[in-house]
């Protein structure tokens, strides 16, 4: 029995043998484990934060937006209070002609105080002359007060949302209103400033809620007019809240979505990613980590064996030596003084050296790890992690610098015409002439999409404006892609002449950028002081 139980013993060369390889197999589960979950916490704030950042672009975009179509309504009030003396016939011509020089609005009209629509632009909707009666567009009229109204169903039977501004006569009476309205069903300037890449490569989309809770655009023009109040989210949008979180759409998908709220109309802008897309950026990490770790895993695994081999020599020699002993056998002495040589020190020299080339190979690892979440994949430039590092510090150091925010123009047509990898080309190439012009310490991030950011340190606006106008210049006289002329709309704001909050630069800066955008692209804009 006694020689039974000793023959299940494991031997010491085993042993080791089994600790060593589960020690860095662990070690190898542990790094993917570690990996996998810090860059799933990466991801989902990364997009969590840039959803947010898209949301808060869109908003400010519409807000500018109704701002200008508020100017162009006030405008053309105070010309028809100024000219009392117009009859219906020219101030349908004013009305015709704000309507197709500044394409704000599908329709405007003048109603009368009696609710008789007096002008209507385009003439074809047919409603001269109608008297309103009842009705949220009677009740508009009936307040005096100009305002944005919800979507509701017009006296033309479309879905629309109305914007109106009263109109007086010079003695004080009231005289009506003009309306301008919003085909939300149809093509509008909401289409025209939200339908460009309005749903993205990776699946991310943006859509906008009304102060009810009802979709005013989405990519899905399906959609358009319906409630969407049983998304939470969009609850909270309608409640004033702006924030991002993980949600679950009404098809049941799982999205990182980000919300705006715009207060001055009470609209939202909601920006999501599929989770999905998240999911499958970590598995394609995870399996780019297995596949540079595995070999040299699997050469420590091999080494550590032979080294617990090694180490376990001496004790199978020992033991041998002692059970020759114990049988009474006699042992040579060149055997019994080969297997009490020391030994020790070499043994562990060399497992010390085993451990260093594991410690390297992790903090290898580690590194690479680190310049990939700071590096766009695509450009090799910086991207927004490394820029908000930079930021911070240099407004810390209340350090002069000009923030340039580069956009492509017409991007989605490129990408449309010519496909994407060509789109990625020219991604590329643009990044390549914009380092070959900035100095050496100034700074290029790839911020998303087509957009592109500049930090020239120690240089005020006036020194921005001359590098964003070489910049303009120089990638409109190179042939980025062949038979196309591919030019860039820029934006520039100044820290901290503009603004000590690095947020409200990137505001100004993009304010500029519309400008740009809307004053015909192809242009700079620094922002005024």
């Amino acid at each position: 029995m006694k020689r039974l139980f000793y023959n299940r013993k494991m031997n010491l060369s085993t042993l080791l043998t089994v600790l060593v390889s589960a020690s860095v197999i662990l070690t190898l589960l542990i790094l993917t484990f570690s990996s996998y979950h810090s860059n799933k916490e990466s991801l989902v704030n990364t997009y969590l934060s840039l959803n947010y950042s898209k949301s808060e672009k869109m908003s400010h975009s519409v807000d500018s937006l109704f701002s200008s179509m508020r100017t162009s309504l006030e405008n053309a009030a105070a010309f028809l209070e100024k000219n009392e003396q117009l009859n219906d016939k020219e101030i349908f011509e004013q009305l015709e002609l704000l309507r197709s020089s500044s394409g704000y609005f599908n329709s405007l009209s003048w109603v009368d105080e009696n609710g008789v629509v007096r002008a209507i632009s385009p003439i074809s909707i047919g409603l001269t002359g109608q008297k309103l009666t009842a009705g949220i567009t009677k009740d508009v009229l009936d307040s005096k007060k100009p305002g944005v109204t919800a979507p509701y169903v017009g006296p033309s039977n479309r879905l629309i949302v109305l914007m109106n501004q009263p109109l007086y006569r010079k003695d004080g009476s009231y005289r009506g209103m003009i309306g301008g309205t919003i085909y939300l069903q149809e093509k509008n300037v909401l289409n025209q400033i939200l339908g460009n890449d309005a749903v993205e490569k990776n699946g991310s989309y943006y859509f906008v809620i009304g102060p009810e809770g009802t979709r005013l655009f989405h990519p899905d023009s399906r959609l358009i007019g319906e409630s969407a109040l049983e998304n939470s989210m969009v609850q909270k949008l309608t409640q004033g809240q702006s924030g991002m979180e993980l949600v679950t759409n009404t098809k049941g998908i799982p999205m990182l979505a980000a919300y705006s709220y715009i207060p001055e109309i009470g609209w939202g802008i909601v920006q999501q990613t599929p989770y999905s897309y998240v999911q499958n950026m970590l598995k394609i990490q995870l399996q780019d980590l297995l596949m540079h770790v595995w070999l040299p895993f699997l050469l420590l695994l091999l080494f550590s064996i032979f080294i617990a081999r090694k180490l376990a020599a001496p004790f199978i020699g020992l033991a041998d030596l002692v059970n020759h002993l114990a049988q009474g056998k006699e042992v040579s002495l060149p055997l019994r003084e080969a297997l009490m040589k020391p030994h020790w020190n070499r043994e562990a020299d060399l497992l010390t050296k085993t451990v260093a080339i594991a410690i390297e190979t992790l903090e290898k690892n580690n590194r690479q790890l680190t310049q990939n979440a700071i590096t766009d994949s695509l450009t090799g430039l910086p991207n927004r992690r490394k820029m908000d590092e930079v930021l911070t510090d240099w407004s810390i150091e209340n350090r002069l610098f000009s923030l340039v925010i580069l956009d492509i123009d017409h991007f989605k047509s490129i990408n449309d015409t010519y496909g994407h990898q060509t789109g990625d080309e020219t991604l590329k190439k643009l990044a390549d002439t914009v380092q070959k012009i900035v100095r050496k310490n100034d700074h290029c991030f790839r911020y998303g999409g087509e957009e592109f950011v500049l930090l020239l340190p120690d240089t005020d606006i006036a020194g921005a404006s001359q590098v964003a106008e070489k910049i303009r210049g120089q990638v409109e006289n190179i042939a980025l892609i062949p038979d196309r002329n591919v030019t860039v709309s820029l934006g520039i704001s100044e820290f901290p002449l503009h603004s000590n909050s690095l947020t409200e630069l990137f505001k100004i800066a993009d304010k500029a950028l519309y400008q740009s955008k809307s004053a015909g692209r192809n242009r700079v804009t620094a922002a005024s002081a």
